[in-house]
């Protein structure tokens, strides 16, 4: 199989896996469940099928989490795209660097953690709530809740998911 169609496979793969993720978890209406599986799904995307596929990914999840009915506003969107972007960026720049695969993952899972927090709650929690959306206070909390340290958590939980399942992924790649 040429390389382009494996990379189309793989790429598209990790897309069905994202919307079954998202899918199967919504009736849970749990944000925690559902957010730690997609940030899973984002790291083997990057890590398994390069930069290009995580990027892909990323930029996908939130429409198709919105198209879905468990997504956030529309507006919030290109600011989760950012965030996913953010962690899928971080995971190859630091899973690329030489040295033990192990530590490389150890320090993409929390930095890319990090990342992802920091760039959903400056571009959410400060700016897209009071800015753009100028949401009665009751409601603006709410979301504000939900994009801060929550996606602290579930980042670090898909990255722990992600620090069990890729070596077992990689060793079965050889």
């Amino acid at each position: 199989m040429s390389k382009k169609i494996s990379w189309i496979t793989q790429t598209a793969i990790c897309i069905a896996l994202l919307v079954a993720a998202q899918v199967i978890t919504a009736s849970f209406a749990n944000t925690f469940i559902t957010g730690t599986l997609v940030n899973l799904v984002l790291i083997i995307s990057v890590i398994i099928c390069g930069i290009t596929s995580g990027l892909i990914v990323a930029m996908v999840s939130p429409v198709l989490a919105r198209l879905l009915g468990i997504g956030p506003l529309w507006i919030l969107i290109p600011f989760i795209m950012l965030g996913n972007i953010s962690l899928v960026v971080v995971w190859y720049i630091i899973s690329h660097r030489k040295g033990s695969h192990k530590n490389q993952y150890i320090l993409a899972w929390l930095h890319g953690a990090i990342a992802k927090f920091l760039i959903l709650y400056i571009g959410i929690v400060k700016f897209a709530i009071p800015v753009l959306l100028h949401l009665p206070e009751k409601k603006a909390a709410m979301i504000s809740a939900a994009f801060s340290l929550p996606q602290f958590a579930t980042a670090l939980a898909g990255g722990a998911l992600a620090l069990v399942i890729l070596p077992v992924i990689k060793k079965a790649e050889v």
